[in-house]
């Protein structure tokens, strides 16, 4: 497949790479492909931002090239840089061999085969399957000059680098760009892109996620896991679970042969969900009772 023809056509394509989308999500990326433009997905941590870059790559049978935000992350290792030990290599074994041509010794140092090509370069390389996906993830991580760089490389897709001149790309890649919104992306940024904020699923697509996600979990135990994520995700917690942690703690049942949630099950393996101790402890004992019986009541609701 080289693209999607319909809104669909993306649900459908998603849903047989196991990810359970949306109708807004869906319309939001076909857009993007067919517009040419960026998409800036924002959102809480394991709401899947990152995994529809990966599954919009399989699914048109793309390259995925991604760059990892962090703080500090600036224009060489985002782009390119050099490999300086083969270019002391290099420069020793031409003094010893005594070569004096240092025009074409210069010119062979800064060539392609001393360029490491980092992520952005890469996306602007042609790819024999077509365009790329470019997945800029976490961009809040980062600072406002390593955004502004962007902001120039995604407004023409192209690359300078002064030892070799403009590399600009034949086709612009796919770009998806995502931010857990630790910071404010600036607003240039996001005027260039199509933007959707990706929110914790309600029970009933989250449930359908973890049957695509975990097949193999049994169906009164599954409605007990959605129910109770569901339920903790109401909670003052500092860090409510995602879909991602969701799919893990299904996971630890199952290899744990968990027919059904019981407050000892929870209190086991409620590391599988929450990531810091002072949310642990304040779900744990009577909390967690508290938060299954709220849970199989709106089981009990919706039978």
């Amino acid at each position: 497949m080289t693209n999607f023809e319909s809104i669909d056509q993306v649900q459908n394509a998603l849903a047989q790479e196991g990810y359970v989308c949306g109708r807004a999500l869906a319309t939001v990326v076909f857009l993007s492909l067919r517009l040419g433009r960026p998409l800036f997905l924002e959102g809480e941590a394991g709401t899947g931002k990152t995994e529809i870059a990966k599954t919009i790559a399989r699914s048109l049978n793309r390259p995925l090239i991604r760059l990892q935000c962090y703080e500090g992350l600036d224009a060489s290792s985002a782009v390119y840089d050099w490999n300086f030990p083969a270019q002391m290599i290099a420069i020793r074994t031409a003094e010893a061999s005594g070569a004096a041509d240092r025009g074409a010794l210069q010119q062979e140092l800064f060539g392609p085969d001393f360029l490491i090509e980092r992520p952005l370069l890469q996306a602007m390389r042609p790819h024999p399957q077509g365009a790329p996906v470019l997945l800029i993830d976490e961009l809040d991580r980062t600072d406002e000059p390593f955004e502004a760089f962007l902001l120039e490389a995604l407004s023409d897709f192209q690359i300078s680098i002064p030892e070799m001149g403009t590399i600009k790309a034949p086709e612009p890649p796919i770009v998806i760009i995502t931010s857990n919104r630790t910071r404010e992306v600036h607003d240039a940024l996001k005027r260039r892109c199509l933007y959707h904020w990706v929110d914790y699923p309600d029970a009933a697509r989250e449930l359908e996620i973890l049957h695509s996600r975990v097949p193999e979990a049994a169906e009164t135990l599954s409605k007990e896991v959605i129910a109770f994520v569901q339920s903790l995700r109401t909670e003052d917690v500092f860090k409510k679970p995602g879909v991602a942690e969701t799919i893990d703690w299904a996971k630890c049942l199952l290899a744990l042969d968990v027919i059904s949630l019981t407050p000892d099950v929870i209190a086991d393996t409620i590391g599988a969900l929450l990531k810091y101790q002072d949310d642990i402890q304040r779900i744990a004992g009577s909390e967690a009772t508290r938060l299954l019986d709220q849970a199989r009541a709106s089981l009990t609701e919706d039978a």
